[in-house]
């Protein structure tokens, strides 16, 4: 297939990216390469890529020297003519939307951005696919969208109209856009609550980058709700797993869960931690902040019955192989 994967100088889209080339598809990578946090990790991973730093210029299509069916553009998806011009002259069979604005405490200092991004956005995407006949769709949501729902573990049969952030309520508003588009345009659209992301390639606002950062620079580590927490870690590469089957088997219209289906409170997250980076973490114990949630936990039956799939990479693991690439991304020696 020809699939536009977007946010390939993400965390997420760059391994679903990276993938998607080796089996053999032809991938055209699009990122608007934005500084909410470290660009030179974006870089990096576009580099993994074969897209080189020195070559992207915006709204320019660059061919990978690594990978002969990879090409990428620097583009932002809230400019509507750029986006139709690059559906028009691509002719995809598939889109991946992983591209967003991302982080749930970003979204109380600066909500314009996620309007832009995660709403103007998408609505591009929706409606390049439906003037340019692209029929298969998947996309990003969040558990965040649980919000304020007590019951677990998370079903996609809960109600999800509690959202405690700009960021929920915009992944929320991206099912029910999509759910329209599948409607009254027979695109066939998919969505996938991820829970709590991590491994090799990880973003740096994200506790797992966060603590090791500190740990090794002997930094102390703020631990919220005074640990009282937990969280459904789900590694990478079941992440990809579970987008790649969703891309080759598109719905007419669903939304499913992606997470470990096992709970892991942050203490013990902490814990393994510590022990895979071989130091013991100086903890601040603090509130719990505005707009985090005290667990997440996901029911992941919809994944199992549909595909035949359910994410079983164990913390410890998943852990080991994040600090394996961290120590050698940032040359740590200690």
């Amino acid at each position: 297939m020809k699939i536009l994967v977007t946010g390939t100088a993400g965390f997420i889209g760059f391994h679903v990216a990276k993938k998607l080339l080796e089996r053999g598809d032809e991938v055209v990578g699009l990122d608007n390469i934005n500084d909410y946090y470290d660009v030179n990790l974006k870089y990096a991973r576009l580099n993994e890529l074969g897209i080189s730093q020195n070559e992207i210029t915006s709204n320019k299509l660059i061919k990978s020297d690594k990978y002969p069916n990879h090409k990428f553009i620097k583009m932002d998806l809230s400019n509507t003519n750029d986006i139709n011009a690059l559906f028009e002259k691509e002719k995809f069979d598939a889109v991946c939307n992983l591209a967003a604005q991302a982080g749930v405490r970003y979204s109380l200092e600066n909500p314009h951005a996620y309007i832009d991004s995660n709403i103007k956005g998408f609505l591009n995407i929706l409606e390049a696919c439906r003037n340019f006949n692209v029929k298969n769709l998947s996309y990003a949501s969040s558990s965040s969208v649980y919000g304020l729902n007590k019951s677990q573990p998370f079903k996609t049969t809960d109600k999800t109209d509690t959202p405690i952030s700009l960021y929920a309520a915009t992944k929320k508003s991206n099912e029910l856009m999509a759910h329209t588009y599948s409607h009254l345009y027979g695109i066939q659209t998919t969505g996938l609550r991820f829970f709590t992301v991590y491994g090799p390639w990880g973003r740096p606002d994200m506790a797992p980058m966060l603590f090791a950062d500190a740990i090794t620079n002997d930094r102390p580590i703020k631990v919220f709700n005074h640990g009282n927490m937990s969280r459904d870690f789900t590694y990478i590469d079941d992440i990809v797993e579970g987008i790649i089957k969703v891309i080759d088997n598109p719905t007419t219209y669903n939304v499913y869960n992606i997470g470990n289906n096992a709970p892991v409170s942050l203490m013990e997250f902490i814990e393994t931690l510590e022990n895979s980076i071989g130091k013991e973490a100086t903890k601040n114990f603090m509130p719990i902040q505005d707009g985090d949630v005290e667990s997440t936990f996901a029911d992941v039956s919809g994944l199992i019955n549909d595909f035949g799939y359910k994410p079983n990479t164990v913390l410890k693991d998943g852990i080991n192989s994040f600090i394996k690439w961290y120590k050698g991304f940032y040359k740590i020696t200690s």
